[in-house]
């Protein structure tokens, strides 16, 4: 069983859902992410999802663009977010992390050092899952088996314009939870319709039996609990990366804190 299997399970047991948050590997400064991710964790967090930088992230809004590229700039590629995981596993060994990108960065890296690179690497480190944008479900059983062998999960993202036929693909080689994109466009966009959440995830769960976490316009611990009374799982990114890019790390990181803690406490008290 896999970490996040067994997050969700125990969340599960106790009437609670899962809070994941998204923040970009070296943002805004290179050696922040380790901390960051603990104190993500302390404040609340069930699953932490992190950013691989890449140069044409075509899911990503603006925010969370910019916040690669600045990586980016600051030296920051798929070993050295491999070393973040690795730092961050020297005092957490339970929570789940899942590392979210692009299939450019990981076939560079397998080009780089051999075949299957990438996934042994994930492994050793201490990651738990993957979410690859690009990586179509009709072409991933292999990479999705070869992740499960390594006792990981392949995560999948679902929109507003799946159809049954996707939702059943997904289904076929999803493990861990699918990430339902609750807008139409990309991350940061629009304003989140919660009734269309509402209507959207029983057609899902007609396909798909893992755990359905809704992310893209959840801002605020209101839409966070209109999420939560329909979803497995409430993910947050955009918002994360305005408060981490809003002042130095002495302020910025305990506004992150604060803001976790009311989403939780939200969520909590449902």
């Amino acid at each position: 069983m896999s970490r996040i299997q067994a997050t969700f399970d125990t969340l599960k047991s106790q009437g609670r859902k899962a809070l994941i948050p998204y923040v970009m590997s070296g943002f805004p400064q290179a050696d922040i992410t380790p901390e960051l991710m603990h104190r993500l964790v302390a404040a609340g967090a069930d699953v932490i999802e992190l950013g691989v930088p890449f140069s044409d992230p075509m899911a990503d809004g603006p925010v969370i663009q910019k916040a690669g590229e600045a990586a980016l700039r600051l030296g920051i590629g798929t070993a050295q977010v491999l070393d973040m995981v690795r730092r961050f596993r020297e005092q957490d060994a339970h929570t789940p992390v899942v590392l979210m990108g692009y299939a450019n960065p990981v076939e560079s890296y397998n080009l780089r050092h051999g075949p299957g690179a990438f996934v042994r690497d994930a492994s050793v480190a201490g990651v738990d899952g993957m979410l690859i944008v690009d990586y179509p479900p009709e072409e991933c059983a292999d990479f999705a088996a070869e992740l499960r062998a390594h006792q990981m999960d392949l995560i999948f993202l679902l929109a507003p314009t799946s159809t049954d036929e996707r939702m059943a693909q997904v289904a076929q080689v999803a493990s861990g939870y699918v990430y339902y994109v609750s807008l139409k466009g990309v991350t940061g966009a629009g304003h989140l319709d919660t009734d269309a959440v509402e209507a959207m995830l029983p057609r899902i769960r007609q396909h798909v039996t893992i755990p359905v976490g809704v992310g893209f316009g959840i801002r605020d611990a209101a839409t966070a609990t209109a999420v939560g009374k329909v979803a497995d799982a409430v993910v947050i990114g955009t918002k994360l990366i305005q408060l981490l890019e809003s002042g130095p790390a002495s302020q910025s990181l305990p506004a992150v804190e604060s803001f976790m803690r009311d989403i939780r406490q939200a969520l909590d008290s449902m």
